[in-house]
């Protein structure tokens, strides 16, 4: 570290020398606790992994029947899309990378985009015979 080509620019800021290293100290520190952190987490995750790759997860049994639910929406103040339209994925006016959830019976795909689904929620829908119900 070259303290005397920055003695002009600690003036400017304000900061003596000393200062200057302290941050610097500080910085390092900073590091080492967040690269200390996030190792630790990653040895956590990867912890509660079998082998299979399944993450293990706890759930308490909490019954919640008696809780008041709480609509901030009135009923139908989201419309389903109930006749659904689609085009070949080659002529589909979307981006190659946008997100899509796609569903697949019976040899007939179909793809829902999730830039649509924020609007609607949900898609009722028959794939390969199958009648489903699409929600986002």
């Amino acid at each position: 570290m070259d303290t005397i080509k920055l003695k002009p620019f600690l003036s400017l800021l304000g900061l003596s020398q000393k200062a200057y290293l302290l941050l610097k100290k500080g910085e390092k520190i900073i590091k080492e606790k967040l690269t200390l952190l996030l190792t630790a987490a990653v040895i956590i995750l990867f912890g509660c992994a079998r082998n299979s790759g399944v993450v293990n997860a706890q759930a308490s049994v909490k019954d919640y029947s008696d809780d008041r639910i709480l609509t901030a929406l009135p009923y139908d103040a989201i419309p389903a899309i109930l006749n659904p339209e689609f085009v070949p994925a080659t002529k589909a006016k979307i981006a190659a990378d946008s997100p899509v959830i796609g569903v697949s019976f019976n040899g007939e795909s179909h793809a829902y985009s999730i830039y649509l689904l924020n609007g609607h929620e949900i898609v009722n829908d028959e794939v390969g015979g199958v009648k489903i119900a699409t929600t986002w």
